[in-house]
């Protein structure tokens, strides 16, 4: 299932995330997950959103550079473990995973943890013939 992340860079500066946020509530943009990795002078604020097109617009119209890039998210047990069988999977079919995080918008008793993986398609055939359940957290404004 293809899902977009949007990258938002930012310099290190006190009040730049909350910009981002403001940003996105004024455009009735609902975050589903968050991630920010940062430097001593930049970061990139990684987002999952309702709607892309809405919060790309809202961001790039109020100055802030972004970037899209294809991600994949996976609905897991919240148990002890569950993270480490996906883990082996791409380890042993060799799919570098450059970074993760996790977004709350699990069902009940599960978790997502949503995958940027070197080679996206190889990941996500992974994912689908290992019968994991991928879900697309960025379903836009009905």
């Amino acid at each position: 299932m293809e899902m977009k992340q949007i990258s938002v860079f930012l310099e290190n500066n006190v009040g730049r995330i909350g910009e981002v946020t403001r940003v996105l509530a004024e455009a009735g943009v609902n975050m589903q997950a968050i991630s920010i990795a940062d430097t001593a002078d930049f970061g990139i604020l990684r987002l999952i959103v309702n709607n892309n097109e809405y919060a790309v617009k809202a961001l790039n119209d109020a100055g802030f550079t972004t970037r899209e890039t294809s991600v994949a998210a996976v609905e897991i047990e919240d148990v002890p473990g569950s993270l480490a069988k996906i883990m082996e999977l791409f380890q042993r079919s060799r799919v570098n995973i450059e970074y993760l995080y996790s977004s709350p918008k699990g069902g009940e008793g599960k978790a997502v943890v949503i995958f940027k993986l070197e080679d996206h398609a190889k990941g996500m055939r992974i994912i689908q013939d290992c019968g994991l359940s991928a879900v697309n957290l960025s379903a836009p404004l009905g």
